[in-house]
């Protein structure tokens, strides 16, 4: 790498390179280093001015991270730059001289481009007053000069930068590229890594079609029932099925297809979920399971189960009938319930629709007031005595009803007299 004086060295070796060819080309000829507006225009010489310095694009964040968590210098700092010179020639008009050394320039720029290792050092004996510390020449990259393509009008912006200064011919060339380290700080090596281990795996993530249950595509899926997800690339060194943060084991695993058994964990409550496919990967030492690949989210329904109902009339202040319902699996602290009730096949039919409510703690059961209208005095009517289907909503995902026999018979709810 270079220090910082790596940028002032570029142009003093670009002084070495071109000196003898000029002057082979126009007598007593020389570099000047100056703004354009400083320059005799009499004097045979060509001008060498650093009008811009860019990011190198290349290079620009190659040295990132430089630094570790704690602050600590992991890389000495790279600054990577491209350098823009401006190249006037002045001379005899008459006799030519600003063409002739842009002939000059131009040749030997084209047939050698970049700046040797002889140039620099003559340009860190020539000026060792100011330029001597300079280590340009162990950066690993050589400096290579190219031309620019600038067009009129560009050409023009950069000239309107020099105030009140005639246009002269010129030239724009392109040095890349110089690399500046700080040698403020010096980096602090990590220890040696005990042992690598390199793991390589085809991209190949699971995808989920459906999921659905084992008893049946059109049959509902509770917590009791056994589920089958089927896909592509399902199959995997360890594969789990993540549901609501927590992660299951299968009981059979194929690339197009997963079963899951009956029986999902307790914390898992009724509604739209979602479940993926997790491919887990063996690593390290000793190995370990990692994360490796996820599928969708593909959605699953999980219906409540009314194992018992059973309905008392609500208090007078309240109006209406208090309906509780245990269900499986419990209904979660936040989740709302809305209850269905159906009377048994007769005339006239009659359904009732409770308003939502939302559950304040985690439980195996749950109280709904249901009313069958409004009262006089503002209040939900009682249900009218009989024998009802009955069906609750957890979170929009709705409790199956029991079929035989052509008709519905369960779960019921006898409202008393």
């Amino acid at each position: 790498m270079s220090n910082s004086l790596a940028i002032a060295t570029v142009t003093a070796g670009l002084e070495q390179m071109l000196t003898p060819i000029i002057q082979k080309t126009v007598t007593n000829a020389k570099i000047a280093f100056g703004r354009p507006d400083s320059t005799d225009n009499q004097t045979p010489q060509v001008n060498v001015y650093l009008y811009q310095v860019t990011p190198n694009a290349a290079y620009r964040n190659a040295d990132l991270p430089m630094r570790r968590a704690d602050g600590t210098l992991v890389v000495r700092p790279q600054a990577a730059l491209d350098l823009h010179y401006l190249f006037t020639f002045h001379g005899d008009d008459s006799k030519l001289e600003p063409q002739r050394l842009l002939g000059a320039v131009a040749t030997k720029l084209h047939a050698q481009p970049l700046l040797s290792q002889q140039n620099i050092a003559s340009a860190l004996t020539q000026h060792s007053d100011f330029l001597a510390t300079s280590d340009l020449a162990n950066q690993p990259e050589n400096i290579r000069f190219t031309p620019t393509m600038l067009n009129l009008e560009e050409f023009s912006k950069l000239w309107s930068a020099f105030f009140q200064v005639e246009y002269s011919l010129s030239a724009v060339y392109q040095a890349s590229v110089v690399l500046l380290n700080s040698d403020e700080e010096t980096p602090r090596a990590a220890p040696p890594a005990e042992a690598r281990n390199l793991y390589l795996t085809p991209f190949r993530a699971p995808h989920i079609d459906r999921v659905v249950s084992q008893a049946g595509a059109d049959q509902p899926v509770l917590a009791s029932s056994a589920l089958k997800i089927e896909g592509s690339q399902l199959s995997g060194d360890q594969v789990l099925i993540l549901i609501d943060g927590q992660e299951l084991a299968p009981s059979s695993v194929t690339p197009a297809q997963i079963l899951l058994p009956a029986l999902l964990p307790a914390g898992i409550r009724a509604g739209l979920k979602g479940l993926q496919v997790i491919q887990k990967m063996a690593m390290g030492v000793p190995l370990a399971p990692h994360r490796g690949f996820e599928s969708n989210v593909a959605p699953l329904l999980l219906r409540p189960t009314i194992t018992s109902a059973a309905a008392v009339a609500a208090p007078t202040t309240q109006g209406g009938t208090n309906v509780t319902l245990q269900l499986v699996p419990n209904i979660g602290a936040g989740q709302r319930a809305v209850l269905l009730l159906n009377n048994m096949p007769a005339a006239p039919s009659a359904s009732f629709t409770s308003p939502p409510v939302v559950a304040a703690a985690d439980a195996a059961s749950v109280v709904i007031n249901i009313g069958a209208g409004i009262t006089s005095a503002g209040l939900p009517a009682p249900v009218p005595p009989g024998t009802y289907l009955v069906r609750v909503q957890i979170d929009g995902a709705e409790s199956p009803l029991s079929f035989s026999g052509g008709a519905f018979i369960g779960p019921t709810l006898v409202v008393p007299s």
